[in-house]
């Protein structure tokens, strides 16, 4: 049978966001006022964190997403950026639903992307780590040079829903580049954590 949910362990400081256009804004001006908490003079800069929110919220409903994981960590003085999208990919025609080994070599093609098969607890997923960051030469800035896009690495995991023809993607994504490895572990020790939950509410 289909399991009815799943269940992921996010750090401490890491917040869920209803990304569903009916509760995001309230989802937002929730996790900024408690973030804020006991803190009345930084309006500017509560309201440029509700703006990022707002936006990155709209783009994953737009991209298909369920669940968006925003980080608001911090490391001393400084928040740790990170977020984990959780999307839903609906299965294809039927007995078309591609394996694990066919996702792997679809994504081996693409530059740059170091892809690998997983064997976590919740069975086993492609592994797709990408940096992106690198000049666009297409889009000059001002006209006349590279333009440069802002850095960032992702941690892709996909894998089949048991029972069906769907599929389950973490996309995790961080700016920090030069701890890009130290992240990396971190994602890696979140996507371990799934584990689907049956109708009854228990563990698979």
């Amino acid at each position: 049978m289909p399991p009815s949910d799943y269940r992921l362990l996010l750090p401490d400081g890491w917040f869920r966001l209803h990304i569903d256009p009916d509760q995001r804004a309230g989802s937002i001006d929730a996790l900024v006022n408690r973030q804020f908490e006991g803190t009345d003079s930084a309006p500017h800069i509560k309201q440029v964190l509700r703006q990022e929110l707002l936006a990155q919220a709209e783009a994953a409903y737009a991209e298909g997403g369920i669940e968006l994981y925003v980080s608001l960590q911090r490391a001393g003085a400084l928040t740790v950026p990170a977020s984990l999208l959780v999307s839903l990919v609906p299965p294809g025609p039927r007995g078309s639903a591609p394996t694990v080994q066919d996702l792997a070599a679809r994504f081996s093609a693409e530059e740059e992307a170091e892809v690998s098969v997983a064997d976590i607890p919740a069975g086993k997923a492609v592994r797709v780590r990408r940096t992106t960051g690198q000049p666009d030469r297409s889009v000059p800035v001002g006209g006349t040079g590279p333009s440069e896009a802002l850095p960032s690495v992702t941690v892709q995991y996909q894998l089949p829903v048991p029972g069906t023809d769907g599929h389950l993607l973490l996309t995790f994504s961080t700016p920090l580049v030069r701890i890009a490895d130290a992240m990396v572990e971190l994602f890696d020790a979140v996507a371990g954590s799934l584990t689907w939950v049956d109708g009854e509410g228990r563990h698979e």
